[in-house]
């Protein structure tokens, strides 16, 4: 478990997120088996990469800001303990806490420095793209055209232009070069069996359904955590202030730790939250929810269309649609998350 899910986790201790019921697994059309196999290992080797690094960043940006609050707390702890004094017993060893204060400062700096160095945001960012858009290119395949004189190497590029992150895709275009033979093999006179169009639609709405419950629960996760966040700073604040009054009338250092560390730990705790994004993503996800929701029905009503017509344009549109949804909403998130670059608390 990396660092930002346990605090995360730990920080929702009691608290309830709520998720749909789970879902079997997608079953896909026989038809596209083997390109799906054929896609899996690269989009296995770019997802494992962008769970690493995405790890990674979170992971630095959440112990920035802690540390920096632990680093406070070492500061105000030997005043608190008395340490400070000449005439205490323990004062040869108030240094160490200067020394650990040092080291949590230069613990931070090296956290920043190598985040920067190897640019964990960007290798994140870029690996999750690529494999966002290597999952879906099972999905995108029946759209395309292979008979026609070939476009872009780039599968999506054909289809429609869903941003500047996807032109910049090579690896996804060389992915696409080179499962075009077999995609064309495998889909040679598709759209003419009705079994495998049902198939492909279920399918499809399968996987949108998957979607539809990941965001479900980001959604529900986001609200729980902003509330925990909320209530465990209110309180910090309540006891800040208490320490605050009480040291009118009673003087002791221990009162002080109290008005320096508690602060500093709530503006962590704040800083981690706004840094994470956790407003704007649960309310795109509670969005998205929604909208996932009338992808899956306007795909049904276009397959429910095409059996009575025999018309399979309404459907393919439905899922150009869909796959054009999820591609807005990844690039959304891509514009959201760039900005942030693990700043100094």
């Amino acid at each position: 478990m990396a660092l930002h899910q346990f605090l995360q986790r730990l920080i929702l201790l009691g608290a309830h997120v709520e998720s749909l019921p789970p879902m079997p697994p997608a079953q896909p059309p026989p038809a596209l088996l083997p390109l799906i196999d054929s896609i899996a290992a690269s989009h296995k080797r770019f997802d494992t990469r962008a769970i690493l690094y995405g790890h990674r960043y979170r992971s630095g940006f959440w112990a920035i800001y802690l540390l920096s609050a632990i680093a406070v707390l070492c500061a105000v702890v030997p005043l608190a303990l008395g340490w400070d004094s000449a005439n205490h017993l323990l004062h040869p060893y108030a240094g160490l806490w200067a020394v650990s204060e040092v080291l949590i400062i230069g613990s931070v700096s090296a956290i920043y420095w190598r985040g920067h160095k190897q640019d964990w945001q960007s290798q994140w960012l870029g690996a999750r793209t690529t494999a966002e858009l290597s999952w879906y290119l099972p999905m995108l395949a029946p759209l395309i055209d292979f008979d026609a004189p070939a476009g872009a190497a780039n599968w999506y590029l054909r289809v429609f232009d869903p941003g500047q992150h996807v032109r910049g895709a090579d690896d996804v275009a060389k992915l696409c070069a080179d499962n075009e033979a077999l995609a064309r093999k495998q889909l040679a006179n598709a759209w003419a069996d009705p079994v495998f169009v049902a198939d492909y639609a279920r399918w499809t709405t399968e996987i949108l359904e998957d979607q539809r419950h990941y965001h479900y629960r980001t959604a529900s996760k986001q609200h729980a955590l902003r509330h925990r966040v909320h209530l465990i700073n209110s309180a910090l604040f309540a006891l800040t202030a208490v320490g605050a009054l009480l040291h009118l009338v009673i003087h002791t250092l221990w009162l002080s730790l109290v008005t320096t560390f508690f602060p500093a730990l709530g503006a962590s705790l704040h800083g981690a939250l706004a840094q994470s994004e956790a407003y704007r993503l649960g309310t795109t996800s509670e969005r998205l929810v929604g909208e996932l929701q009338g992808a899956i029905d306007r795909i049904r009503a276009a397959l429910d269309e095409r059996d009575s017509a025999a018309n399979e344009l309404p459907l393919k549109a439905a899922i150009e649609a869909a796959i054009a949804l999820i591609l807005e909403e990844h690039q959304d998130w891509h514009l959201l998350v760039r900005p942030h670059n693990l700043p100094l608390a």
